[in-house]
Order: C-alpha cells, then structure tokens, then sequence
C-alpha cells in the first residue's frame, strides 16, 4: 500500500463515509433488510429499459449538447409549465445533470465565496453542509421544530445577516418526511423581498407527496422563482437512482453562471439515457400516479408496524416513514440501528445524524420504497422489539 509523503490539509476534516454507504454495508453483511438507503428494491418500468437499450443501439454515443439534449430539456420546462405554472426557457434556465446531489453541489459551488454564510434546516441531509464548506461557505442552522419537523420563520429572519448569500432548502424534505405548505413559501417568499438572497431548492421528491396535497415548488412562487436553483431528479421519480440523472432550472442569468461551473466538472451527463427520458416522459401518468404508488406503501408499513412499540411519526412526502422508539430504549439512535441490523436483521438510518449535536429525541428512518412482502417482513421483525 502506498502513503502520500507530504501533509494533506482536508478541506473537509470531520467527514467520513456517508450513513448510507455505513448501513447499506451493515445489512449486506448481516443479511438484513435493508430499509435504510432510500432506493427501491423493485425494478423500474420495462418500457423505460427497452427504451434505454433502443438509444443505446442507435448511435447516439458521443458527447450530447452541455446542458442537455434539447428535447429532454423541453420536455422538462413543459412539465414545469403543466404542474406549477411556471415557464422556463429549455435553451437558457433548463440544465441536464447527473444526478440531483451534483445538481446542488454545483449551484452552491457556483456562487459561495470564503465567509458568505448559507442557511440550512436542521435535520439537513449529509451533502448540503459539505457542499457549502468546501466553496470556503459557513452553514448556518435553523431548527425545525419536532415530532412535526414545523419552521419558525422568526427563527430563519434571525438567522438572515449581511453574510447570507443563499438558503437551501428540501421539499418533501428528507430525514424527515415533512413538506412546505403553500404558506411557509409564502413567508419564504417575504423574508426574502428586496435581498439578493438565493435559494437552492432540493426538490427530488416533487412527485411524491401524499394526502391529496399538492408539491409547493418554489417555481410556483414568482418571488421565489426568480431567485432560485430547482433540482430534481429522475432517479427518485422513475425508479432508477443508480442512473443518476437530475435537472436544474433558475433563470438565465443564475444558469448562465451554473454552466460555467458545469462544463468545467462533468460537462454532459449519459447521452443515450437522455434522450430515453425524453420519450419516456411523454408518459405522464409514470409520474402523476407516483404519490398514490407510495403512499399505499406508506400505509401498509404504518399498519404493518402498528402492534409495535414504534411511534410513527407523520410522513406527508418522500419514501420514509419515521418512527419514535421512546418506549423501546434510551440507546442512542446511533447504537439502536446498528444493534438491529445485527441482532435482529433489519437496517435504518438513525436521524440524529442529520443534525451537528444528537437531538434529545429518538427517532428512526426507515425506507418504505421495497415490495410489499419485504415490507412485511421488516414490520414482522419490528413488532416483536
């Protein structure tokens, strides 16, 4: 094994390997269920397969255009258009990505500076703050409010100095399954008139939120929209994370800085794929019919669980149910979830690590993007802890 000679001056010295990857590995090892990393273990749809492997036959195999083959692009800003109202130019505000994380790794890198502060909400998934500190940016943290993870927008206007540069945020949000109602983007939307503030909007989860409600896209939100980054993601949508294929809109003068920034790091993202997104979406009931597909998942988890000792907690969006484990122990979430997937084969991820300091609550998340039958199982084991 070879070592590096000299000293290696981290920029990000307090990381690690990802939770994900830690109990994805975990559940292999102990032959677990694996109800932690939020991917299905189901396929996606025959028809996007055979469509991949028609455009991978046809020739289309060097670089696609920079920011994405045009027809993906157009057919992205008319779903925009269709579902929020919202229209954004596919030559000049609509960007094909590879994946959603690079989407927003990109943005924030675009613009942060050394010093400029970015607010987060906490739990705040793991790649936002390591984005924003290896610009040289400072994360600063505003607490939602437990068991309904709610905002205090006094909290955020505090949070708000001359520093502030941009505020990310995630709707349907992961760990913890909550989502911005149309009023916490409205007082978004005031909290920012008259800044220069940007927003990064992780909206990956767009298509699955559940209850009748509808998804608050900023690009609903002219005040919003006019400053703002959206990602989103195919993966999430169409059952194909390992694909990693995402998009990003924001006005020209915002995309034409992300590009800058693009063309440098990845440059295209898979040609082929593409264009069999392209096609594919013209299948519009594959994403409209997606929050009923899971929340009849989530419902069949919740009561699957419900003769445990397990608190659910409300999951109003995303593929997680989260539940409370008060009455069940006073380990940490930490040692709980290892202690399961080695003990009694099942795999979570523990939410504290989602925060800079373990929160006094104890919560779990579990992934309810599987089969039923494994669903079953997993409550099955649930039921007897």
């Amino acid at each position: 094994m070879l070592r590096f000679p000299g000293r290696i001056a981290s920029k990000l010295p307090n990381v690690g390997t990802t939770i994900f990857t830690v109990m994805s590995r975990l559940a292999a090892e102990h032959n677990a269920i694996n109800l932690s990393q939020g991917f299905p273990d189901f396929d996606c749809a025959k028809e996007l397969r055979d469509l991949v492997t028609k455009y991978f036959n046809s020739g289309l195999n060097q670089y696609p255009p920079m920011a994405g083959v045009p027809r993906l692009r157009e057919a992205i800003a008319e779903k925009l258009e269709m579902l929020y109202g919202a229209r954004y130019d596919p030559e000049h505000e609509v960007t094909v990505v590879p994946g959603a994380t690079y989407g927003i790794f990109t943005a924030v890198t675009t613009l942060i500076r050394p010093g400029d502060e970015v607010i987060l909400f906490e739990p705040a998934y793991d790649s936002y703050a390591p984005s924003i500190e290896v610009a040289g940016g400072v994360p600063v943290y505003v607490q939602l409010k437990y068991p309904d993870y709610s905002i205090d927008w006094g909290e955020v206007q505090k949070a708000i100095t001359s520093r502030t540069k941009m505020i990310l945020i995630n709707t349907p949000n992961n760990p913890t399954a909550s989502v911005f109602s149309g009023e916490d983007m409205r007082m978004l939307e005031g909290t920012l008139r008259g800044t220069d503030i940007v927003v990064v909007s992780d909206e990956v989860y767009e298509h699955i939120v559940f209850d009748g409600h509808q998804h608050q896209s900023v690009a609903r939100f002219p005040g919003l929209a006019e400053r703002s980054f959206v990602v989103s993601s195919f993966g999430k949508t169409y059952h194909i994370t390992g694909w990693k294929m995402g998009y990003v809109l924001a006005p020209k003068e915002l995309t034409a800085e992300f590009r800058k920034v693009h063309q440098f790091n990845v440059f295209v993202a898979n040609g082929p794929i593409q264009h069999a997104l392209a096609e594919y979406m013209g299948n519009r009931d594959a994403y409209l019919s997606l929050a009923a597909f899971y929340q009849k998942k989530r419902d069949f988890f919740v009561e699957g669980v419900s003769a445990s000792r397990f608190k659910p907690l409300p999951s109003r969006g995303t593929f997680f149910q989260n539940l409370a484990y008060d009455a069940i122990s006073n380990e940490r979430d930490t040692e709980l979830a290892i202690r399961l997937t080695k003990e009694k084969g099942i795999a979570s991820i523990p939410v504290s690590v989602f925060y800079r300091k373990p929160p006094p609550h104890r919560v779990l998340r579990f992934c309810f993007a599987k089969s039923e039958e494994t669903l079953a199982r997993g409550a099955e084991i649930l039921c007897k802890i």
